[in-house]
Formats: C-alpha cells, structure tokens, sequence
C-alpha cells in the first residue's frame, strides 16, 4: 500500500542520514598518523587522524565541504583541491597536520581539474596531473628540505586522457597511464625520469587490452610497480620494473575473475588483494617472496580502502546493507575481525539486500541487488542505476534505498553493460555505443521484476545519480511505456553539449567512452543523448542538479528542462548551490524528501 512520505523532523530514516561517516588514509611511512574526511559536523571536512587515540583534529570549515584529500607519506602535509562551490575546478593547496591556513602549491599554473595528486615514499616529491584547454600535463614538484615547494616541472603532456601518477620510492621514476593507439579506454602505461624528463619504457599488452598503475615498491632498492592487465579477460596484477623492463603476473592458481591490488606492506614482502565475483569481494594476503596467496576469513560485505595497518593489523572501511560503513581492523595474518576502530554512530535497523541475476534482451547475464519491504507485493518499486559507468554496485549500506523500503517501495539496483569487475567484455560493449545496452538491462529487469511478482507493473520508476541521473533520463525516453517517472540527480541530458562544457578531466574521458568529439561522430553523441527522444517521454520526471557541476554542468540540463516544457511534459528541476553531488547532510536529507514526495504524487494520480 502506498504510504505517505514521513517528512517530521525526528523521522527514523532521516537518522540514517545523519550517522557519522569517517573515510580515512593511513601515512605509509608515520603509520600513527592520518587523514581523515567526516560529516561529524553535518558537513564532510578534513581532519588529522591520531590513529592509536583515534581522535579527530578539524583541518578545513568550508561551507560546501571537502569530500576527500591526501596526506604525505611523512604525514607533515594534507593536500586537497581548492576549488569553487563545488565545481572541481581550482589549485592543489597543503594545510600542516598540525593545522594552519592552506598554502598553493602551484600558485604559477591558471585554474585547472585534476583527479590525481601523489608523493614519494620520503615526501620530497609531488607528482600532479592536471587538466586545462592544453589538454593534460603532469608536473612535479620537488619539496625542499626546508619543506619550501619549488618550481613546477613539467614532465609529460597528452591530447587524451591521463591516469596517475604513481611516483617510485625515491620519486626518480613517474608512471602514467594513458589510452593507447587512437584513444578509448585501454591503457598503458609510460614512465618517465623525474629529473630529466625523459621516456624510459612503456608497457602494453596490445591494441584491445588495458594496463594500469597502483603503486611502486615500499623500498628504496625496489624500482617494481604494482599494477594490473586485462588481456585475459579480467583485471588481474602484476609487477614491472621500468628500469629494466622486467615484469611478472602474479600467480593465483584457483582465483578466478577480476583481482585488484589494494596495498603494498611496508616490508615489502606482502601485497594485498581483493577479489571480485558477482559484484561480491575476497580479499587475498599475497606473499612476494613465494607466490602464494592466502585466502582471509574476513566478515563478507564491502570493503574499501583496505590497507595495512600499524601493529600488523589490515585496515578497512566494511559496510553490508544493514551496517553503516566503519573502519574495522583485520588480523593480518588470518583476515578474522579484531576489533572495530571507527564507528558510524547507531542507526535504525535496516533490510537486507539479497543478489539476483536475470537475463537480459539478448541473454547476457545481468547481476544486481534487491531489497523488499515488510509485507506482501507486488509492490511500487525504485529501479537504481549506479553512476559511472566504470563502477560497481555491491552489497552497500545505503540510507536512501532504506529510506525507499520505510515507505514501503521495492529497492532494485542493476550492474548494467559497462559495469566494472564483470570482466573485459561487459565493461567495454557499451565503449562507443552509449546509453543502448544499459537501457536494455535495464528493460530487462523491469520485467523480471514484474514476472517475479515482485513490482507492480505501473508503479516503476526510476531513478540513479551521474550516469545513473542519465540513463533514468535515457530510459524515460527510449522505453516511455515502462516507467511511472524518473528521479534523477546531477544527470546527463545532452553529450553534445556536456563535452563543450565539461571541465577538461571530463572532455578526454569523454573522448575515450564515445569514441571522438561530437562534431567527429554526431550520430553517436546524438543517439547517445536524453534530448533526443524527449518527445516520446510520457511519465513525470524529477531532476536534481547541482548549479556549480563541471562533470553534468548545467546547460545541457536547461535546454533538455526547456524543451519538455515546450512540449508540455512533466518536469520539476530542482537547482541546488554546489557540484556534482552534496557533501552537507541536511541538503542531502532535502534531496530525499523531494523525491519522496515526487514518487508519492505520481504514483497517487495513477491510482
């Protein structure tokens, strides 16, 4: 039965929302210190981390928050990107971990998007990747011993797109990745000289194949990079020394599917490893010196940021669909629960989460997580797309698909075409060809949901944020007679239009996933694009859009709001004063009514 939203103040799944979330860093070479980012204040800030005490030092009070950072090795700094409400666009700045106001670090450079910052093993070097109308540079920055930053080097400069870097233990050596061939998004990997500038090695394993980076040996005598390829069909390690060019896959007889390298131990002896099977993780304890892997009996659920802790524990943040996300500390040797280190606070109880595979238009297997309300269905249902596309949706605790099943709705989330961990394929049938397959899963599971007698077949609607917001908005228009409404947030409407306004991060991903510019291939970016089939939308949609968004920037949103207007659809927009997505949890709580309300109304008329 359809109930009404529960907008009181103290209602129980707004708690959810306003749990403590902690994301931390650990220093690799001060393991007692780190970086944290926390919404303890309502806001997610940074704080510096006393990991034996556990308490948090507030570094940054910015109104519109901080989502993240990074914190040296020697822990003396903590980086972030400075930018404008939101828009991620700005300066690379440095605040002490003892606290201070922020320092540039590349006051010399005009405003630019980034989306890598990293250091040496020894913090005497900075290695950026920047992203303006010349395209993307990388620079380095060596830190003098008087901690002073000198000049800008810069190292290495492409059209396309750019990964990285990682920087060697000694910052000789930068690795990068970039799309090799004519673009798209297979990889490889180019070193570098730090002090010299020159190209020491590349490593590929062909044309259709990708490698990538993760980081270099915690030695000073070890030149390795701990990296991945696809060219079996999944992601799977490897070390290589661009030195010499010697390189090595890691052995793992019996561990099937896409493996990834989540930390390397300080003594070099040991690499961590998670395995991903049907969207579920494994984490692996790999010795370098041996080859063998040793499977941790750790609790199942999610995890993120695994790494090694001090007093030979593994740090990670676990989460499942009933418990918050916390840090937790793993026996390093076994895997099995110590102890937890950081708590989200108490919640209300929350619904389980169970896997489910359908088939979809043309067989291929789709995975994905369904969760159900108290009571008998078939019921009105929320149909989720994760943003991305280059993502996956696990077993995560997630407060709005909680806040969905409170009211009463089925919660369905899908790891369509062009998710990750489902292998090379998957992920790359949708690489120029946007917006088609994904839809068809999406086809697909409405009416799995349906023929299960899970969902009521007229009171399905959708709903995701990025890519998520997008395919909602997609979906509504190629498949009209499916869907209820939509509700999507921070979305793609026109890829025309996004590519001149995007921030240059985004242009060379762009250029990688749709294959060439739109005034190269007009016909992909046109059949790609929500506006397109804004004529045959029928149910109402809900848009919530962030005004500063340099990843979904906002006039694409406009025109495709003006153009159904014109039409006389049903739209409400709803502008919000900040970037791609909220760091403040009432907003976020707002956000959530809106859509509550929304679904309420369109699903009332209808009966």
């Amino acid at each position: 039965m359809l109930q009404q939203p529960q907008l009181e103040a103290d209602a129980s799944w707004k708690q959810r929302f306003r749990r403590v979330t902690t994301r931390t860093q650990i220093a690799k070479a001060n393991p007692q210190r780190g970086l944290a980012a926390s919404n303890r204040t309502g806001v997610s800030q940074l704080y510096a981390w006393d990991v034996a005490t556990g308490e948090l030092r507030q570094l940054t009070d910015r109104a519109g928050g901080v989502p993240g950072g990074v914190i040296a090795p020697d822990a003396r700094w903590i980086f972030y990107l400075d930018d404008q409400q939101g828009n991620e666009i700005g300066h690379w700045v440095r605040v002490p971990f003892a606290g201070g106001p922020p320092e540039d670090i590349t006051p010399e450079l005009p405003p630019y998007a980034s989306w890598g910052l990293s250091l040496n093993r020894t913090s005497s070097v900075i290695g950026v990747s920047v992203a303006n109308d010349n395209g993307f540079q990388l620079y380095a920055l060596p830190v003098e011993a008087d901690d002073t930053i000198g000049e800008p080097q810069a190292l290495f400069q492409t059209n396309k797109l750019m990964l990285g870097p990682a920087l060697s233990y000694d910052g000789s050596v930068a690795v990068v990745a970039v799309p090799q061939g004519t673009g798209g998004l297979h990889f490889k990997l180019v070193a570098l000289d730090r002090r010299s500038g020159a190209h020491l090695a590349e490593l590929s394993d062909g044309a259709d194949t990708s490698v990538e980076m993760k980081m270099f040996a915690p030695l000073p005598d070890d030149m390795r990079i701990l990296g991945t390829s696809n060219r079996s069909g999944n992601s799977r390690p490897l070390l290589w020394n661009p030195r010499t060019g010697e390189r090595a896959d890691l052995l793992l007889p019996g561990v099937e599917g896409e493996v990834q390298p989540e930390d390397w131990s300080a003594d070099g002896q040991h690499i961590l490893l998670c395995q991903y099977r049907q969207a579920v993780q494994q984490l692996y304890l790999y010795n370098v010196l041996d080859n063998t892997a040793q499977k941790l009996e750790h609790p199942r659920g999610v995890f993120e940021g695994v790494s090694f802790g001090p007093d030979g524990q593994i740090f990670a943040h676990w989460q499942d669909a009933t418990h918050p996300p916390q840090l937790i500390a793993l026996d390093a040797q076994t895997g099995k629960l110590l102890r937890t280190v950081l708590i989200s606070g108490e919640v209300p109880p929350s619904r389980p989460w169970r896997s489910m595979t359908f088939p979809s238009t043309d067989g291929t297997p789709i995975q994905g997580w369904l969760a159900l309300p108290e009571g008998d269905g078939p019921f009105p249902t929320i149909l989720d797309t994760h943003g991305g596309p280059t993502a996956v949706m696990m077993e995560y605790y997630s407060a709005g698909a909680q806040a969905w099943l409170d009211h009463g709705y089925a919660f369905a989330t899908i790891n369509y075409r062009g998710s990750t961990t489902f292998g090379r394929e998957f992920e790359q049938q949708i690489w120029g060809d946007v917006g088609h397959w994904e839809v068809e899963d999406m086809v697909a599971a409405q009416r799995w949901l349906v023929d299960q007698g899970i969902s009521a077949p007229h009171q399905i609607l959708l709903t995701g944020w990025s890519y998520g917001g997008y395919l909602t908005l997609q979906a509504l228009g190629k498949r009209p007679e499916l869907w209820a409404g939509g509700l999507a947030g921070i979305a793609i409407a026109d890829w025309a239009i996004q590519y001149e306004d995007s921030a240059e991060t985004l242009k060379g991903y762009l250029l990688a996933l749709l294959g060439g510019t739109p005034d190269e291939k007009p016909e992909v970016y046109a059949a790609a694009s929500p506006i397109t089939y804004v004529e045959r939308v029928q149910a109402p949609v809900l848009v919530i859009q962030g005004s500063n968004d340099s990843r979904c920037p906002p006039r694409p949103m406009r025109l495709y709001e003006a153009r159904m207007k014109e039409l006389g659809k049903q739209i409400e927009v709803h502008w919000f004063d900040a970037g791609h997505g909220s760091y403040v949890v009432d907003q976020t709580i707002q956000h959530q009514e809106l859509m509550l309300e929304f679904a309420y109304r369109v699903l009332q008329s209808r009966q």
